[in-house]
């Protein structure tokens, strides 16, 4: 089967074909949901790789997590925030040097073959550690995985390794691929990077590049009465302008991650048959800041950093690049970070006069033109929302004397700039923050990472105390002294400012009202959707 008749409105009205009603088993949602019919959802982008046991990205995860699975996933209910998927428990040793998780004993692969303890080792030791641009971090003191028996996987740390760290990154970093797949192969270039092979509700059945995706619903999946859906289809849809237009022609049933401008949200949001959801991405925090090169002379002064964070109005940019879809931020962890956020850190507040005496106080004095200096802005290509921050900053900076020219490029172009070349002054980033700050935060201001990875320190910034507590928090098994580490971090962050925290948020999702069972754990968009339904 292919979706090549899947046109405007016949497309929805497919999905009115249901195989009948089932109630769900889980207590938390109560209605009664039919099962079966196409899901369309608009998708903006089209990985190179789907694997997201090697990269651990949004943009992967939102296809892929579907089909792959990993140990455990968010949960508003569970505990420690947390739900079981391939694991139904996991438990730290004292010492920080073991975690013993029991794995699900009912769950295949699509190909029919048993899921066991064999696959975690594999993907932990051969995939997680050395290939995934998150696992190399959580896991870099892993040493052996030993499997006692097919339900049961040991992990074994050289050093002492947080729990707290383990558990809170098992969402994003424990996708699990299948040994006999993968194992005596290059696994970096094998085709089951993209043409993936899990034990998720739906499996992988087709890509025509450029024009959609397409899962269908796996019958012997783990999880009695689900998946709910007989099939997903991601139609490729880069320009974000024609996904509320889509929506709105019911031509696709649901845009996530913003995929429908923030302009347009208060318009949409009064379409019969159209909800906007804010829910479904508190795990995923993404946070706006300003990358700094500190091999630029000017830059590596403390006051110019002072000066460009006095510069910058966060109100106005909440209020008015984010409609108020957005929080000002006061360091490099989330407000809605419960487990890590101290407020208790210095505050730039808005003052242009106050930046200028900096710079002044610094010798970078005005010429003649107004300006002091001149810097090469770059601002991230991924969101309207960077891009349009990169114009106000060029603005802002202005003000005080500082000529901020900006250069645009394509992804694949900026990064290669920013985190290989290190061709730029100050960049506009998007980074997120995944649940714990070692997983994906400390590693944008630590110092010794390689060039080329992304979204990591390669401006170049070196400070041996913060690398210091970075390390020690690093192995540090006591949770109450971990955490104070992080506050102790977070507050020499503000301090120095390596780089300037300016917003944090979450997406947006817009959905038809059809769509049932959205937004109910905190990583709803890239969690496995084997709830999610359908109502005609």
């Amino acid at each position: 089967m292919t979706i090549a008749d899947i046109s405007r409105r016949g497309l929805l009205k497919g999905t009115a074909l249901l195989l009948g009603t089932t109630a769900l088993s889980r207590i938390a949602l109560a209605q009664d949901v039919p099962a079966g019919g196409r899901l369309i959802v608009a998708a903006d982008s089209e990985p190179k790789n789907l694997n997201p046991a090697i990269v651990a990205s949004n943009g992967v995860f939102f296809i892929a997590s579907k089909v792959i699975e990993p140990l455990a996933e968010a949960s508003y209910e569970g505990s420690d925030g947390l739900a079981p998927r391939l694991a139904t428990s996991w438990e730290g040793s004292a010492d920080g040097l073991s975690v013993t998780f029991k794995l699900r004993d009912n769950a295949t692969w699509h190909d029919g073959k048993p899921f066991t303890s064999a696959d975690v080792a594999f993907s932990a030791l051969n995939v997680w550690k050395p290939l995934q641009n998150l696992g190399r971090l959580v896991f870099a003191n892993l040493q052996a995985v030993d499997t006692p028996d097919d339900h049961t996987a040991i992990f074994r740390f050289a050093k002492p390794t947080p729990f707290q760290l383990i558990r809170n990154a098992l969402p994003a970093v424990t996708s699990v691929v299948p040994k006999h797949i993968f194992e005596g192969t290059d696994i970096a270039k094998n085709p089951a990077n993209n043409t993936l092979v899990g034990t998720g509700p739906f499996k992988f059945a087709e890509y025509k590049p450029g024009e959609y995706y397409r899962l269908t619903r796996n019958e012997n999946y783990w999880q009695k009465g689900e998946p709910k859906l007989n099939e997903i289809v991601y139609r490729v849809l880069p320009d974000r302008e024609s996904a509320g237009a889509a929506l709105e022609a019911e031509e696709i049933h649901l845009a996530a991650f913003s995929a429908v401008p923030l302009a347009d949200l208060d318009r949409i949001s009064k379409v019969d048959g159209i909800k906007v959801i804010s829910k479904g991405y508190e795990a995923l925090t993404y946070q706006l800041v300003v990358e700094i090169n500190h091999r630029r002379k000017e830059l590596s002064d403390l006051r110019v950093r002072q000066a460009i964070a006095h510069a910058i109005d966060k109100k106005f940019v909440v209020d008015t690049i984010f409609l108020g879809y957005a929080t000002e931020s006061t360091g490099p962890v989330p407000k809605n970070s419960k487990e890590f956020y101290t407020a208790d850190v210095a505050n730039y507040n808005f003052d242009v006069k106050a930046a200028n005496e900096l710079l002044d106080q610094g010798g970078y004095t005005k010429g003649s033109d107004g300006n002091r200096f001149q810097l090469k802005l770059r601002p991230a290509p991924y969101f309207n929302e960077t891009r349009q921050f990169g114009d106000y900053l060029r603005q802002a900076l202005a003000a005080v004397g500082i000529d901020a020219v900006i250069v645009n490029a394509d992804a694949a172009a900026h990064q290669k700039a920013v985190y290989t070349d290190h061709d730029f002054d100050i960049a506009v980033g998007p980074p997120v923050f995944r649940g714990d700050p070692a997983i994906s935060t400390t590693i944008l201001v630590q110092s010794g990472t390689p060039d080329g990875v992304p979204f990591s320190n390669q401006g170049g910034y070196v400070s041996a105390e913060l690398d210091k507590i970075i390390a020690q928090a690093a192995v540090t098994v006591d949770t109450a002294a971990r955490t104070d580490l992080y506050y102790k971090f977070q507050q020499l962050v503000v301090a120095e400012l390596p780089l300037i925290n300016v917003a944090e948020w979450g997406f947006i999702t817009v959905a038809r009202d059809t769509v049932l069972n959205v937004s109910d754990n905190p990583r709803w968009a890239v969690s496995n959707w084997g709830d999610t339904a359908l109502q005609s």
